[in-house]
């Protein structure tokens, strides 16, 4: 039987989550992901899917991934390592290298074991890792579990980090690891890769950008930062996930095949979870195919950012610059944000609000998020909404 002390202490946990409007739940979505979704019987249209291409409900995909789902099963069974690793695996890393230009790729069950499972084992005791102050969770959990010291330097302020290691150098030999996102979820805005490069350069540092966001998103190709930024990909560590502009599942790390072979032998989330089904792998194949075949979604993307962008402007609400697809509305406290979010919600807007602890205290906020599939009569909508509320 469960202690009642342990019931008493979460149920008053619960009850201030909800006083501080930091309380959540589950909403179920009827039917397929798209740029329209059916929650409660209602058809509403969302803005909060990071399925940026459109491509999760590809008839392509479904189709390889169907096909793959039927002759091989639903699931491995076992690790990467044990008997969990098929030709499907095996031929997807090295389609990811290819994409990413790098020696090699090497596939996880998500983009968090991704993080949790190579930080630990590239830096330890003794070692240094510099985190931007608003990398996502799992990065920020990847370094909690690295024994190595770990410095928050203020959010894309490069030039704290060479005055860290001027003002404190490491131990010979010591290893620094510089850790960011691409693209920042939540705002919107981007790493200067290319001034971390240069220290990197200077100090002998490994940079690794968590490309979430960026892959399938940012360049001319959709390869990611490296290719936006015009940076030999060679010199960078990237992490990433399948599950956002490419519709899948999966995360993945590409750079040289030394460390490749290193994190196989030395990732822990490698090691102890099971390996993705083999259909997911044929629909990530079909992804990275799919980007070269129809180059005309990621137009289409960045027509509807372009769009959303000037119309906001007329609003009066600024937003990054870059081509991304994100767009963040901040609006301070937890009760605005949720009002406005209701708000919407019932002008048949889908757009939650984003709360602590994934956003800082008072910077609650609005995250729009476009597809390459909404129309311009969609976003119409959400302008003539926002118009109306803010």
């Amino acid at each position: 039987m469960i202690p009642d002390s342990f019931l008493q202490f979460y149920e008053a946990e619960l009850s201030r989550l909800r006083q501080k409007g930091l309380y959540r739940s589950l909403r179920v979505v009827e039917g397929p992901i798209g740029p329209t979704i059916q929650i409660d019987g209602r058809s509403l249209i969302q803005f909060s899917s990071n399925d940026y291409l459109g491509l999760a409900t590809h008839p392509r995909m479904m189709e390889e991934a169907g096909a793959v789902l039927k002759r091989l099963g639903t699931g491995m069974g076992a690790s990467r390592l044990i008997s969990g690793n098929q030709q499907n695996h095996a031929q997807l890393e090295k389609e990811l290298a290819l994409f990413k230009e790098t020696e090699a790729a090497l596939i996880f069950s998500s983009g968090y074991l991704t993080h949790i499972g190579t930080v630990p084992a590239l830096v330890g005791e003794g070692d240094w890792i510099f985190s931007d102050a608003l990398n996502h969770a799992s990065l920020v959990d990847a370094c909690r579990l690295s024994p190595a010291k770990v410095e928050i330097y203020p959010h894309l302020q490069v030039d704290f980090i060479e005055t860290r290691l001027k003002a404190t150098p490491p131990r010979p030999g010591a290893r620094i690891l510089i850790v960011t996102d691409g693209v920042f979820s939540m705002d919107g805005d981007l790493a200067p890769l290319p001034d971390l490069m240069k220290l990197s350069e200077k100090f002998g540092a490994l940079i690794l950008v968590d490309d979430a966001h960026a892959t399938g998103v940012l360049g001319p190709k959709g390869k990611g930062s490296a290719e936006y930024w015009q940076l030999d990909p060679k010199g960078l560590l990237t992490m990433g996930t399948f599950s956002k502009a490419l519709g899948s599942l999966g995360g993945f790390i590409t750079g040289p095949e030394m460390i490749a072979d290193y994190l196989r032998n030395r990732s822990r989330t490698l090691f102890y979870s099971t390996a993705l089904p083999p259909s997911v792998c044929a629909a990530t194949r079909c992804a990275l195919r799919l980007l070269t075949e129809e180059p005309q979604r990621l137009l289409s993307l960045r027509e509807n950012i372009a769009y959303l962008r000037d119309g906001l402007k007329k609003i009066g609400v600024d937003s990054s610059p870059h081509p991304v697809p994100i767009f963040p509305i901040i609006v301070g406290s937890e009760e605005k944000a949720l009002h406005l979010s209701q708000a919407l919600g019932d002008r048949g807007l889908y757009i939650p609000a984003i709360r602590p602890p994934t956003v800082p205290a008072n910077h609650c906020r609005l995250r729009i998020s476009l597809m390459a599939t909404h129309t311009r009569e969609q976003l119409d909508e959400l302008l003539s909404g926002l118009r109306e509320l803010l």
